[in-house]
């Protein structure tokens, strides 16, 4: 028989438990560490989409202001914005304007027939993250999302989605740094 006091110790032991579990497994589901602005931004390597493209490496591009994108085959608003950041680099790549666009499609196929369906041949470096490694690094939870970096490796820019307007948002804060 169970006295009241152990049946009260065990209903606060059970109690306890299931808080602590309810509040790891929320914590569990978001990303550990979402990069914002202000701070440096994680350095990566990644093989390039196709099979002969060479890998990318973030370090080795700084001195130039780089936007990175994730973005995936299933993503709608991608097969829009990828061209037009894909306008914008055309324009602003002798200035020192760099876009790394990072699928993490898994089958590769997936991305690489994305590609083919665009109207334009993005002349961009496009790199492959197929196990997610560096899209959870950089706490992406929604396709697509952008980081604006500067010369110096800073993020400056976050931006998630893609809609009629973002375009000339980002071109006006790539403006902003080519002009630092």
């Amino acid at each position: 028989m169970i006295t009241e006091r152990e049946r009260n110790a065990m209903l606060t032991l059970i109690k306890s438990v299931s808080i602590a579990l309810i509040v790891s497994l929320g914590l569990a589901a978001q990303p550990l560490l979402a990069v914002e602005e202000g701070v440096v931004a994680p350095d990566f390597t990644l093989p390039g989409v196709r099979e002969n493209e060479a890998a990318v490496t973030l370090s080795a591009l700084r001195g130039q202001i780089v936007y990175v994108d994730f973005w995936a085959s299933w993503c709608v608003p991608c097969l829009r914005s990828l061209p037009e950041i894909h306008t914008l680099y055309e324009k602003y790549r002798d200035q020192g304007f760099e876009v790394i666009a990072i699928t993490i499609d898994d089958p590769v196929e997936d991305a690489l027939d994305f590609l083919d369906d665009l109207d334009v041949p993005l002349a961009y470096r496009v790199a492959l993250d197929q196990t997610a490694e560096v899209m959870d690094q950089y706490g992406v939870v929604g396709m697509p999302t952008s980081f604006l970096i500067d010369r110096e490796g800073t993020v400056r820019k976050v931006h998630k989605g893609f809609r009629q307007g973002d375009t000339e948002l980002l071109e006006q804060a790539l403006q902003g740094l080519l002009a630092e």
